[in-house]
């Protein structure tokens, strides 16, 4: 019996309502912006709570959901590698790396890696990321809904969709900045997990429960840890490529990142940044593993792309079913209100600041408002494309693997070697970026090698931290100021002594060792 993607008039009721609401609240901050901190950082004020489901909202997003049930459908359960690793580098983060951004005060990444190293640094890596906002980010999500909403209205086309939703995104994120996408994430957030819920408990009863789910089912696609030639996610591949991807994911990414920037402190980013990382071990059950059900329930569908629309209309009754649409397209609100909001800070305060520093505060938040307007017709006539490609997961992961290693590279290792110059960072940069190219086209466009993604991410990671390293020995040493964004042993003593005046439950550490528990026992009952 085919599915039928159709709404109830109480379905398009909920989803309006949704709309208004959010709307509602970007008019209702933008009257109180007044300067640039206030636009783009939410004036610097924002709490752990918000600050964490906010990562997660921006992370779990429409282009996410969809990816991570259609790989489960396609290839195994292996996917979930890229959730549960989340945990171990935001802990990371947490202890070696925020401390030092969140104290620069700074308004980007690329800012911070200019006070490291230099300006080239600091306009490299604003272009590159202004790149992958609109190729990966946010065409990624535009697409990710103009799939769903084309399957409920299949006479539009796919252009038409896609516009209508980035208009949508971008009218709230326009008017109110930071802070209208960080409110409007948490209700998006609540609507996603209660969304998420019940597609998987519904589909748990339909497919028979574990049992059900797990007959005739090849069981390496409940396997995390997979075999070398395995084509989703190789076991090197997950201690190689998979940690790289998810640094530069959470901890290098404009969109990501501006959400801790945003903190009242470095103890809220880094409680903020625990807590993200403590939403990511559930979603192996309410997201990836409702793809393997439908193996059982769609075995015949198109493209696995469409796995999670199927199971949102095939399994949810009239109004659950709009309350869910809601949480999708809440979903993908969340991604495209972030990197347009990232996408323009990078604009104006890395390239239009930087040159005109006379402009006023006021002056830089309209310039904003203009950019993220830009940045959102660019990616509606991009988003169209990536129907050309197998997979939207692989897709967004391919792109990464081949743009980001060479900036993962100066940014670790400027983290923790004080020798790094910045001679030797733009080397780095500059080989790194230029194998990448070669290997994109030797391997993707004219195929003389076969070298899966999480393997070309490392290999360019290790050509880029080699040249760091060798072209920095060469050249005059970092300045005091540049060291002093160095982590060092000496700053953790330093620090241990601070956490003991602070009570127990308020102890970063205490959760990071908690959190990397949790998660092996989670990647071990899988693996």
């Amino acid at each position: 019996m085919p599915i039928e993607y159709s709404l109830a008039p109480l379905d398009l009721a909920l989803i309006g309502l949704y709309a208004i609401v959010v709307l509602w609240i970007g008019w209702r901050l933008a009257g109180k912006h007044h300067s640039a901190e206030d636009y783009f950082l939410a004036g610097r004020g924002m709490v752990w709570p918000l600050i964490g489901i906010s990562l997660f909202a921006s992370n779990i997003s429409s282009t996410t959901l969809i990816g991570l049930a259609g790989d489960a459908y396609h290839t195994g359960i292996s996917v979930f590698n890229y959730e549960w690793m989340a945990s171990a580098v935001l802990v990371f983060f947490a202890i070696f790396i925020l401390p030092f951004v969140l104290r620069a005060q700074v308004f980007t990444l690329p800012e911070f890696l200019e006070r490291r190293y230099d300006g080239r640094i600091r306009s490299y890596f604003s272009a590159l990321t202004l790149f992958l906002n609109i190729i990966v980010d946010t065409a990624g999500s535009l697409f990710a809904g103009g799939l769903l909403l084309q399957l409920v209205f299949p006479q539009l086309d796919m252009g038409l969709t896609i516009a209508i939703l980035a208009i949508a995104a971008g009218l709230y994120t326009i008017a109110g900045g930071l802070a209208a996408v960080i409110y409007t994430d948490v209700i998006q957030t609540v609507l996603l997990l209660i969304g998420a819920l019940v597609i998987t408990v519904v589909a748990f009863d339909k497919v028979g429960g574990w049992s059900g789910m797990t007959a005739d089912l090849d069981p390496s696609r409940l396997s995390l840890i997979r075999p070398l030639d395995d084509p989703g996610v190789p076991w090197l591949g997950l201690i190689t490529g998979v940690p790289l991807l998810g640094f530069y994911f959470w901890c290098a990414n404009q969109f990501m990142l501006q959400r801790v920037l945003s903190a009242k402190s470095v103890h809220h980013g880094r409680w903020g940044v625990l807590l993200a990382a403590a939403l990511k071990l559930p979603v192996l059950f309410i997201m990836v593993l409702p793809g393997t059900m439908a193996i059982h329930l769609y075995p015949d569908l198109a493209r696995p792309d469409l796995v999670y629309p199927t199971l949102m209309f095939d399994l949810l009754p009239t109004g659950l079913l709009g309350l869910v649409m809601a949480g999708f397209i809440a979903a993908l609100m969340s991604q495209i209100d972030s990197t347009l909001n990232a996408a323009s800070t990078l604009v104006t305060m890395d390239f239009v600041h930087k040159r005109r520093p006379e402009l006023s505060s006021a002056t830089l938040m309209k310039v904003g408002r203009w950019v993220t307007g830009i940045f959102m017709i660019l990616a509606a006539l991009w988003a169209p494309q990536i129907e050309n490609f197998a997979s939207l997961f692989k897709y967004l992961q391919m792109v990464l693997s081949y743009t980001v290693p060479p900036i993962c590279a100066i940014y670790l290792v400027g983290a923790f070697w004080k020798g790094a110059n910045a001679q030797g960072a733009w080397w780095a940069v500059i080989c790194g970026t230029a194998t990448g190219a070669l290997l994109f086209v030797a391997n993707e466009i004219v195929g003389l090698t076969d070298l899966h993604f999480l393997y070309v991410g490392p290999l360019l990671f290790a050509v880029s931290v080699i040249t760091l390293c060798l072209t920095s020995r060469k050249e005059q040493a970092p300045r005091d100021e540049q060291i002093a964004l160095v982590w060092t042993p000496a700053f953790y003593q330093q620090e241990t002594l601070e956490l003991k005046e602070l009570p127990i439950w308020q102890n970063y550490r205490l959760w990071s060792l908690l959190l990397l528990i949790a998660t092996g026992v989670l990647v071990a009952c899988f693996a």
